[in-house]
């Protein structure tokens, strides 16, 4: 991996582009719901997921920190931790 500090190269990946898109945000949800407090993951989505977004919010308020780390044009990656 080239130059990623340790803490990147350690949070989980979802794919989220590999999910089929019925169940895409329930399974994005589900891995969110399941964070303890100071974990976190890197989301990989085919666009910029606003509308998951606005439902993280609606769920969890506050409680998810969202951070983009890539903003596309293939692909956007965002890190996902629990507060």
């Amino acid at each position: 991996m080239a130059d990623l500090p340790l803490t990147d190269r350690a949070t989980p990946e979802l794919d989220a582009r590999t999910i089929p898109h019925a169940i895409r945000h329930a399974a994005v949800l589900g891995v969110a719901d399941s964070l303890s407090s100071g974990a976190s993951f890197i989301l990989v989505a085919p666009h910029d997921p606003l509308p998951l977004l606005a439902q993280l919010r609606q769920r969890h308020g506050d409680e998810i920190g969202v951070e983009y780390v890539e903003q596309g044009p293939e692909a956007w990656k965002l890190r996902l931790t629990r507060r």
